[in-house]
C-alpha cells in the first residue's frame, strides 16, 4: 500500500482501515514538542501520555517507533492545524508532511483530525483543576494530544460518521 493511502481525513474511512479498533496514538505536533495520547483499544478514553521534544525525523521516529511497540498501536491521530476559516497554512503543509513521513516509517493508518480549539479546550480543563500555570506549561502538549484524540475516538465509536 502506498504512504498516501494511508492517510485519511475522513474518519469513517479510517475507521473501515482500522477493521476491529485497536490502541490509537494522538500526536498534537508542535514547532519544539510533539504531544503524545493513547486510547483504549475499544476507543472509549483518551490518555495523556508525554510530551517529545522535538529533534530531526530519525530520532523523532525512534520515539514515536518505541511508542507504538511499547502500546501496540494500530492507528495514528495527528492534529491538523487549520486557520479558524478551514483554510491551511504552512503549520497545515508541516503536519501533511509529517503524516507521510509516519506513514512511511510505520504502515499504519493515520487520521488528519481539526485540531481547532485542542490546545484552548485542555488549557481550560487544567485551569479548571486549579493547575499552576508552570504545570500547565509543561504537559499542555500532551493534553492537547488527548483532547485531538478523543474527538476523533468519539467519531470513530459514536458512529456519528
Amino acid at each position: 500500500m502506498a504512504d498516501a493511502e494511508l492517510i485519511y481525513e475522513d474518519a469513517r474511512s479510517f475507521g473501515a482501515a482500522l477493521g476491529d479498533g485497536g490502541v490509537l496514538l494522538g500526536l498534537d505536533l508542535g514547532t519544539k514538542t510533539i504531544g503524545t495520547a493513547t486510547c483504549d483499544a475499544g476507543w472509549r478514553f483518551a490518555t495523556n501520555g508525554t510530551t517529545i521534544q522535538r529533534s530531526k525525523w530519525g530520532r523523532d521516529r525512534e520515539t514515536l517507533a518505541a511508542l507504538v511497540k511499547e502500546r501496540g498501536v494500530k492507528g495514528i491521530v495527528l492534529g491538523l492545524p487549520r486557520n479558524m476559516d478551514g483554510s491551511e497554512g504552512p503549520r497545515a503543509q508541516a503536519s501533511r508532511a509529517y503524516a507521510r513521513n509516519c506513514a512511511e516509517a510505520f504502515a499504519l493508518p493515520i487520521l488528519l483530525w481539526d485540531e481547532r480549539w485542542s490546545t484552548q479546550a485542555a488549557e481550560a480543563a487544567m485551569i479548571g483543576q486549579d493547575m499552576s500555570r508552570a504545570k500547565r506549561a509543561a504537559v499542555i502538549d500532551a493534553h492537547a494530544a488527548a483532547v485531538i484524540l478523543q474527538g476523533a475516538i468519539d467519531r470513530l465509536a459514536g458512529g456519528v460518521l
